[in-house]
Protein backbone atom coordinates (compact mmCIF):
# COMPACT_ATOMS: atom_id res chain seq x y z
CA UNK A 1 0.00 0.00 0.00
CA UNK A 2 1.33 3.42 -0.93
CA UNK A 3 1.73 6.04 1.78
CA UNK A 4 2.34 9.68 0.85
CA UNK A 5 3.19 12.20 3.58
CA UNK A 6 2.71 15.94 3.07
CA UNK A 7 3.54 19.05 5.08
CA UNK A 8 -0.10 20.13 5.34
CA UNK A 9 -3.59 18.79 4.58
CA UNK A 10 -3.85 21.43 1.86
CA UNK A 11 -0.75 20.08 0.11
CA UNK A 12 -2.17 16.55 0.19
CA UNK A 13 -5.61 17.70 -0.97
CA UNK A 14 -4.07 19.61 -3.87
CA UNK A 15 -2.12 16.54 -5.00
CA UNK A 16 -5.22 14.34 -4.92
CA UNK A 17 -7.37 16.97 -6.65
CA UNK A 18 -4.84 17.19 -9.50
CA UNK A 19 -4.99 13.41 -9.88
CA UNK A 20 -8.80 13.47 -9.96
CA UNK A 21 -8.81 16.34 -12.46
CA UNK A 22 -6.48 14.43 -14.77
CA UNK A 23 -8.78 11.38 -14.60
CA UNK A 24 -11.88 13.49 -15.33
CA UNK A 25 -10.23 15.22 -18.27
CA UNK A 26 -8.80 12.05 -19.81
CA UNK A 27 -12.19 10.34 -19.62
CA UNK A 28 -13.94 13.41 -21.04
CA UNK A 29 -11.52 13.35 -23.99
CA UNK A 30 -12.64 9.75 -24.63
CA UNK A 31 -16.31 10.70 -24.27
CA UNK A 32 -16.59 8.58 -21.13
CA UNK A 33 -17.89 9.14 -17.61
CA UNK A 34 -15.92 8.93 -14.37
CA UNK A 35 -17.48 7.30 -11.29
CA UNK A 36 -16.23 8.78 -8.02
CA UNK A 37 -16.96 7.48 -4.53
CA UNK A 38 -17.14 10.44 -2.16
CA UNK A 39 -16.72 10.91 1.59
CA UNK A 40 -17.95 13.45 4.13
CA UNK A 41 -16.63 14.90 7.38
CA UNK A 42 -13.91 17.45 8.04
CA UNK A 43 -11.13 15.46 6.34
CA UNK A 44 -12.13 15.93 2.66
CA UNK A 45 -13.00 19.64 3.01
CA UNK A 46 -9.66 20.95 1.65
CA UNK A 47 -9.93 18.44 -1.21
CA UNK A 48 -13.42 19.65 -2.14
CA UNK A 49 -12.31 23.27 -1.83
CA UNK A 50 -9.51 22.60 -4.32
CA UNK A 51 -11.89 20.91 -6.78
CA UNK A 52 -14.21 23.92 -6.58
CA UNK A 53 -11.26 26.25 -7.19
CA UNK A 54 -10.17 24.21 -10.22
CA UNK A 55 -13.70 24.38 -11.61
CA UNK A 56 -13.98 28.15 -11.16
CA UNK A 57 -10.42 29.17 -12.04
CA UNK A 58 -9.20 26.44 -14.41
CA UNK A 59 -12.42 25.43 -16.13
CA UNK A 60 -12.47 21.87 -14.80
CA UNK A 61 -15.87 20.47 -15.79
CA UNK A 62 -17.68 17.78 -13.81
CA UNK A 63 -20.28 17.19 -16.51
CA UNK A 64 -19.02 13.62 -17.06
CA UNK A 65 -18.79 12.74 -13.34
CA UNK A 66 -21.14 10.33 -11.56
CA UNK A 67 -20.80 10.22 -7.78
CA UNK A 68 -21.79 7.78 -5.05
CA UNK A 69 -21.46 8.85 -1.44
CA UNK A 70 -20.33 6.37 1.17
CA UNK A 71 -23.04 6.88 3.72
CA UNK A 72 -25.89 8.83 5.32
CA UNK A 73 -27.29 9.08 8.83
CA UNK A 74 -30.63 7.35 9.39
CA UNK A 75 -33.49 9.69 10.22
CA UNK A 76 -32.05 12.90 8.74
CA UNK A 77 -33.82 14.48 5.77
CA UNK A 78 -31.92 16.31 3.05
CA UNK A 79 -32.51 19.72 4.60
CA UNK A 80 -30.98 18.77 7.96
CA UNK A 81 -27.70 20.69 8.34
CA UNK A 82 -25.90 17.53 9.55
CA UNK A 83 -27.18 15.32 6.74
CA UNK A 84 -24.57 14.28 4.25
CA UNK A 85 -26.81 15.40 1.39
CA UNK A 86 -26.67 18.91 2.84
CA UNK A 87 -22.92 18.66 3.49
CA UNK A 88 -22.10 17.57 -0.05
CA UNK A 89 -24.20 20.29 -1.66
CA UNK A 90 -22.84 23.01 0.64
CA UNK A 91 -19.22 22.02 0.12
CA UNK A 92 -19.10 20.71 -3.45
CA UNK A 93 -22.16 20.11 -5.61
CA UNK A 94 -23.64 23.64 -5.39
CA UNK A 95 -20.35 25.09 -6.70
CA UNK A 96 -19.62 22.87 -9.72
CA UNK A 97 -21.40 21.75 -12.90
CA UNK A 98 -22.31 18.19 -11.96
CA UNK A 99 -25.64 17.02 -13.32
CA UNK A 100 -28.13 16.53 -10.44
CA UNK A 101 -29.15 13.15 -11.86
CA UNK A 102 -25.52 11.97 -11.52
CA UNK A 103 -25.42 12.61 -7.75
CA UNK A 104 -26.14 9.55 -5.61
CA UNK A 105 -26.37 9.28 -1.82
CA UNK A 106 -28.14 6.74 0.37
CA UNK A 107 -31.37 8.14 1.82
CA UNK A 108 -31.76 8.59 5.56
CA UNK A 109 -35.54 8.74 5.27
CA UNK A 110 -36.36 5.26 3.94
CA UNK A 111 -38.91 3.35 6.02
CA UNK A 112 -37.26 0.65 8.12
CA UNK A 113 -38.84 -2.23 6.21
CA UNK A 114 -37.66 -0.77 2.88
CA UNK A 115 -34.00 -0.29 3.87
CA UNK A 116 -32.78 -3.69 2.57
CA UNK A 117 -34.29 -3.01 -0.88
CA UNK A 118 -32.92 0.56 -0.86
CA UNK A 119 -29.40 -0.74 -0.08
CA UNK A 120 -29.63 -3.45 -2.75
CA UNK A 121 -30.69 -0.85 -5.32
CA UNK A 122 -27.71 1.35 -4.37
CA UNK A 123 -25.31 -1.56 -4.91
CA UNK A 124 -26.97 -2.34 -8.25
CA UNK A 125 -26.72 1.27 -9.45
CA UNK A 126 -22.98 1.30 -8.73
CA UNK A 127 -22.65 -1.86 -10.86
CA UNK A 128 -24.86 -0.42 -13.61
CA UNK A 129 -22.57 2.63 -13.81
CA UNK A 130 -19.56 0.36 -14.35
CA UNK A 131 -18.24 0.38 -10.79
CA UNK A 132 -16.33 3.05 -8.89
CA UNK A 133 -13.16 4.33 -10.57
CA UNK A 134 -11.78 6.16 -7.53
CA UNK A 135 -13.09 5.96 -3.96
CA UNK A 136 -12.23 8.83 -1.62
CA UNK A 137 -12.06 7.94 2.09
CA UNK A 138 -11.40 9.40 5.48
CA UNK A 139 -10.81 7.25 8.56
CA UNK A 140 -12.65 7.39 11.87
CA UNK A 141 -10.93 6.89 15.20
CA UNK A 142 -12.52 3.41 15.38
CA UNK A 143 -10.79 2.61 12.09
CA UNK A 144 -14.04 2.92 10.19
CA UNK A 145 -14.16 3.66 6.48
CA UNK A 146 -17.63 4.80 5.56
CA UNK A 147 -19.52 3.77 8.67
CA UNK A 148 -17.99 0.28 8.73
CA UNK A 149 -17.42 0.09 12.47
CA UNK A 150 -15.42 -2.64 14.28
CA UNK A 151 -16.98 -5.99 13.39
CA UNK A 152 -17.41 -5.13 9.69
CA UNK A 153 -15.61 -7.70 7.54
CA UNK A 154 -14.65 -7.62 3.88
CA UNK A 155 -17.84 -9.37 2.73
CA UNK A 156 -20.09 -6.49 3.86
CA UNK A 157 -22.03 -4.47 1.28
CA UNK A 158 -24.37 -1.47 1.53
CA UNK A 159 -26.55 -1.87 4.62
CA UNK A 160 -27.84 -0.21 7.78
CA UNK A 161 -25.36 -0.22 10.69
CA UNK A 162 -25.30 0.78 14.35
CA UNK A 163 -22.84 3.55 15.09
CA UNK A 164 -20.04 3.04 17.61
CA UNK A 165 -20.16 5.13 20.79
CA UNK A 166 -16.82 6.75 19.90
CA UNK A 167 -18.14 7.72 16.46
CA UNK A 168 -21.25 9.23 18.02
CA UNK A 169 -19.27 11.11 20.67
CA UNK A 170 -16.97 12.53 17.97
CA UNK A 171 -20.09 13.77 16.13
CA UNK A 172 -21.79 15.10 19.27
CA UNK A 173 -20.51 18.72 19.10
CA UNK A 174 -21.98 19.16 15.61
CA UNK A 175 -25.33 17.83 16.83
CA UNK A 176 -25.32 19.88 20.09
CA UNK A 177 -25.12 16.75 22.21
CA UNK A 178 -24.76 13.00 21.82
CA UNK A 179 -28.48 12.52 22.47
CA UNK A 180 -29.14 14.19 19.10
CA UNK A 181 -26.71 12.00 17.13
CA UNK A 182 -28.44 9.22 15.15
CA UNK A 183 -27.70 5.71 16.40
CA UNK A 184 -27.77 4.13 12.93
CA UNK A 185 -26.69 4.96 9.40
CA UNK A 186 -26.69 3.47 5.91
CA UNK A 187 -23.21 2.82 4.56
CA UNK A 188 -21.43 1.17 1.68
CA UNK A 189 -19.78 -2.01 2.94
CA UNK A 190 -16.10 -2.91 3.03
CA UNK A 191 -16.59 -5.13 -0.03
CA UNK A 192 -18.25 -2.24 -1.88
CA UNK A 193 -15.28 0.01 -1.11
CA UNK A 194 -12.77 -2.71 -2.00
CA UNK A 195 -14.51 -3.05 -5.36
CA UNK A 196 -13.32 0.41 -6.42
CA UNK A 197 -10.51 0.33 -8.97
CA UNK A 198 -8.52 2.87 -6.93
CA UNK A 199 -8.82 4.03 -3.31
CA UNK A 200 -7.40 7.20 -1.75
CA UNK A 201 -7.68 7.63 2.02
CA UNK A 202 -6.90 10.99 3.63
CA UNK A 203 -6.08 11.56 7.31
CA UNK A 204 -4.95 14.69 9.14
CA UNK A 205 -3.79 15.50 12.64
CA UNK A 206 -2.29 13.77 15.66
CA UNK A 207 -5.68 12.37 16.75
CA UNK A 208 -5.60 10.08 13.72
CA UNK A 209 -1.97 8.94 14.10
CA UNK A 210 -2.65 5.86 16.25
CA UNK A 211 -5.44 4.46 14.06
CA UNK A 212 -3.50 5.25 10.87
CA UNK A 213 -0.62 3.14 12.23
CA UNK A 214 -3.02 0.26 12.98
CA UNK A 215 -4.58 0.45 9.52
CA UNK A 216 -1.26 0.51 7.67
CA UNK A 217 1.10 -1.54 9.87
CA UNK A 218 -1.23 -3.65 12.00
CA UNK A 219 -2.79 -6.98 11.08
CA UNK A 220 -5.69 -7.06 8.62
CA UNK A 221 -8.56 -7.55 11.03
CA UNK A 222 -12.28 -7.15 11.53
CA UNK A 223 -11.71 -4.65 14.35
CA UNK A 224 -10.14 -2.05 11.98
CA UNK A 225 -12.07 -1.90 8.73
CA UNK A 226 -9.44 0.34 7.12
CA UNK A 227 -6.86 -2.45 7.56
CA UNK A 228 -8.56 -4.36 4.72
CA UNK A 229 -7.12 -1.74 2.35
CA UNK A 230 -3.78 -3.55 2.78
CA UNK A 231 -5.32 -6.19 0.48
CA UNK A 232 -6.36 -3.70 -2.22
CA UNK A 233 -4.11 -3.65 -5.27
CA UNK A 234 -4.38 0.13 -5.82
CA UNK A 235 -4.88 1.91 -2.48
CA UNK A 236 -2.95 4.77 -0.97
CA UNK A 237 -2.98 6.85 2.19
CA UNK A 238 -2.41 10.61 1.93
CA UNK A 239 -1.32 11.93 5.34
CA UNK A 240 -0.10 15.14 6.87
CA UNK A 241 2.98 14.90 9.10
CA UNK A 242 0.93 14.74 12.31
CA UNK A 243 -1.21 11.81 11.10
CA UNK A 244 1.95 9.99 9.94
CA UNK A 245 3.85 10.58 13.19
CA UNK A 246 3.48 7.03 14.56
CA UNK A 247 4.53 5.20 11.38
Amino acid sequence: MKVEVFETPQDAAKSLAQEVAALIRSRAAEGKNVVLGLATGATPLPFYAELVRMHKEEGLSFANVISFNLDEYSGLDRAHPESYWYFMHQNLFNHIDMKPENINLPSGMVAQEEIPAHCAAYEQKIKDCGGIDLQILGIGRTGHIGFNEPGSDDTTITRQVHLDDLTRSDAAPAFNGIENVPTTAITMGVATIMGAREVALMAWGEKKAAIVKEAIEGPVCIEVAASYLQNHNNAKFLLDKAAAADL
